[in-house]
């Protein structure tokens, strides 16, 4: 097939290109810097002459969007909405103008859609939609906000001819450097791998291999649209993840941390706490009606695996 991943230049990005091309499929990645073969630039906001990319394509999977890895200042959150939104809504411009448009189109969205929750798990047809849940702060509600305006856009796109789905993605563990796994496996070495805040927050996750055999899945099934949550099938609280993780890497001491010491991190870091303290407690209940089967279903062998593979870099 050729598959074209606009904001494919990522982690995710580079994890889904890498299987893709080993595959034998043609792949093309629109970017903004685009620094090699099979790289294409583009703006994310207008329509010029990368369009002719996903004209004649079999598929479409979008992942553009600034990182958010950041802190959640007014900027960033505005910058991290736009990107977002008019990536989205440009791709479906490109997807309608075509006189041979793409199949399937796989719009990447977030499992941080649902709302911050303990006591039961999230699935697409039972699942809360945050943003209005009580005792967590309210500039939680902004990424909620961006989620179900990215999953709109692409919705609204007029596209009759391209089966659409929304990837509810969880993290996606991969040893890539860079990645949420490489961050989390740093701290674990340093003795930093402790629960954060008591550590009952769900942790929500995908192994690498199952997320892009869950893309394949949903590439080839075409009676599955609309949203999808793509995680693992056991999400876990943070302190039991981190245990697992800590075991992976034969560390046997992870230093705890507070909420007031998870904010000095993270502001040190550049980044924001909700990614560790809101909890994500999110199934893939679509996934697995349709049949899909997990490799790695279980966190603690996922997390050996990592490791293993982490190791041998």
């Amino acid at each position: 097939m050729k598959i074209v991943l606009p904001g494919g230049t990522g982690q995710v990005g580079t994890v889904l290109r890498r299987a893709l091309t080993a595959a034998g499929h043609e792949v093309v990645v629109l970017s903004r810097r685009p620094a090699g073969d099979g790289e294409i630039p583009w703006d994310g906001r207008t329509l010029g002459p990368w369009a002719g990319a996903i004209d004649g394509s079999d598929v479409v999977v979008n992942l553009a969007g600034r990182s958010v890895g950041c802190r959640y200042t007014p900027d960033n959150l505005r910058a991290m909405m736009e990107s977002r939104v008019d990536s989205t809504r440009v791709v479906g411009r490109a997807i309608a103008a075509a006189a041979r448009p793409p199949r399937v189109w796989l719009q990447m969205s977030t499992a941080t859609v649902y709302a911050h929750r303990f006591d039961a798990p999230h699935d697409e047809a039972t699942g809360v939609i945050g943003g209005t849940e009580p005792g967590v702060p309210g500039y939680w509600g902004h990424s909620v906000d961006i989620a179900t305006a990215w999953e709109a856009e692409q919705e609204a796109a007029d596209t009759p001819h391209t089966r659409k789905a929304a990837l509810r993605a969880a993290m996606v563990m991969s040893p890539d450097r860079g990645g949420v796994f490489d961050v989390l496996s740093r701290l674990t070495r340093l003795g930093l791998g402790g629960p954060v805040a008591g550590g009952r927050q769900y942790v929500s996750w995908i192994h690498d291999h199952d997320f892009v055999r869950a893309v394949g899945f949903l590439v080839d099934r075409d009676d599955l649209s609309g949203p999808v949550n793509l995680c693992a099938p056991a999400p876990l609280p943070h302190r039991d993840f981190m245990r697992a993780l800590r075991g992976a890497w034969g560390v046997p001491v992870g230093l705890p941390a507070t909420r007031w010491m998870a904010e000095i991190g993270a502001f040190a870091l550049r980044t924001d706490t909700e990614l560790l303290l809101k909890s994500r407690r999110v199934v893939p209940g679509r996934l697995l009606d349709a049949g899909f089967a997990f490799d790695h279903p279980e966190w603690s062998p996922a997390a050996a695996d990592l490791v293993r593979r982490a190791r041998g870099r």
